[in-house]
């Protein structure tokens, strides 16, 4: 058995952040992590040309910024060195291949028991903590849908954590399902290293540019949230033009709205609908039924496929370790509260990096969750 006065659950950015966030006011804490290394979501699951998305400025983790040499959009490489750079800034030293098997609520002792697989060690590790601090990720599992047909397709199918170049891909028919960020830059690589290339998008998105993105979040600082999606509407109108006709419609709220109200990001094009405008990558609506190689659409569209990329996402796991923080997660794992008040549960519990917000708001998280644990603290020693 070992005592911590908090435990955090995962070495992800959420976790790091929230440990860097602790050690500022000299709390303790035990990290551990099911994986074999930080952050492995950036190390083993991501694709090559992988880059952050939003600007570096808006994703930075706390007290510690970028280079300053560093690009605007930071590269999966350079982002990776980032978060080494972090963990030996704060010395945080998490304990790998340790999966935590169950947690729960011990009233009688007022502190969380749980229940760890030391997997190097072959041992099980009984923690006992004042608070736990639940950031596994919402990235913790592979999602992929289910599709009639799917089990007997003889063709490769592979989930997008999988995906790295499309350099071996030269000259097959590949299908992506999944139009979010992940998707389309996927079908954008896999056209550009010769792929004939088809994109499943089933619902309305927006497509916006990196630096409108940047615009839109400076701007939210000081004009109404309304005002500046339908200038970012407009703007992203006057580039890309009326998509409809490409198979690409435009949600009726904004951007920023969507973001805030489901967690759910705006695709920044890094050329797809270039591509797509060109003929270079095909746009498909839902698919209802996989026939051997042949996966057929509504509409009745069909076509014959090599492999089928899933960019369909992932989800959290917590749920399946996690007792006693119905009060705090759904049934999917996810806060049941709205940002920004998600981030605390009952009895010492918290949860960072869960919102689906992204590096932007996992610092704020971090920061949260340390002030809240050091005035408990301060509470109880006065």
């Amino acid at each position: 058995m070992e005592e911590a006065s908090v435990l955090i659950v995962g070495a992800g950015p959420a976790g790091l952040a929230t440990a860097a966030c602790l050690s500022k006011f000299s709390i303790p804490y035990v990290i551990v992590e099911r994986e074999s290394c930080s952050a492995s979501l950036w190390r083993n699951r991501s694709y090559d040309r992988l880059k952050l998305h939003l600007a570096k400025e808006f994703c930075e983790l706390p007290h510690m910024s970028y280079p300053v040499d560093a690009p605007t959009y930071i590269p999966k490489n350079q982002f990776i060195k980032y978060i080494d750079d972090y963990i030996e800034r704060f010395s945080i030293q998490p304990k790998y291949l340790t999966v935590v098997e169950s947690s729960t609520y011990d009233i009688k002792h007022n502190c969380w028991s749980i229940i760890a697989r030391d997997m190097e060690k072959c041992t099980i590790v009984d923690y006992k903590a004042k608070f736990l601090v639940v950031a596994s990720g919402e990235n913790s599992e592979e999602n992929i849908p289910v599709i009639p047909g799917l089990e007997n397709f003889p063709g490769v199918t592979i989930h997008s954590s999988e995906y790295k170049s499309g350099i071996s891909y030269s000259g097959k028919n590949v299908l992506v399902v999944g139009s979010g960020n992940s998707g389309m830059e996927i079908a954008y690589d896999l056209a550009s290293h010769g792929a004939n290339t088809s994109i499943v998008i089933r619902s309305p998105m927006h497509i916006m540019t990196k630096e409108l993105i940047r615009l839109g979040m400076k701007l939210v600082r000081h004009l109404p949230l309304k005002l500046v999606d339908d200038l970012l509407v407009m703007m992203a109108n006057f580039i890309f033009g009326d998509l409809t006709r490409h198979g690409i419609i435009r949600p009726k709220k904004g951007p920023l709205i969507i973001k805030s109200e489901t967690g759910r990001s705006a695709v920044i094009d890094v050329g797809t609908v270039g591509l797509i405008k060109e003929g270079n990558i095909k746009v498909q609506p839902r698919i209802t039924l996989i026939k051997g190689r042949i996966v057929e659409f509504e509409g009745g569209n069909q076509g014959s496929f090599d492999v089928i990329v899933f960019a369909t996402g992932y989800k959290s796991t917590a749920n399946r370790w996690m007792k006693n923080g119905e009060d705090m997660l759904n049934n999917d794992g996810l806060p049941k509260k709205e940002f920004p008040n998600h981030w605390k549960g009952a009895n010492g519990l918290y949860c960072a990096g869960l919102a689906r917000r992204g590096l932007a708001d996992i610092a704020l998280d971090a920061k949260n969750i340390a002030n809240d644990i050091k005035s408990i603290i301060d509470s109880m020693s006065t």
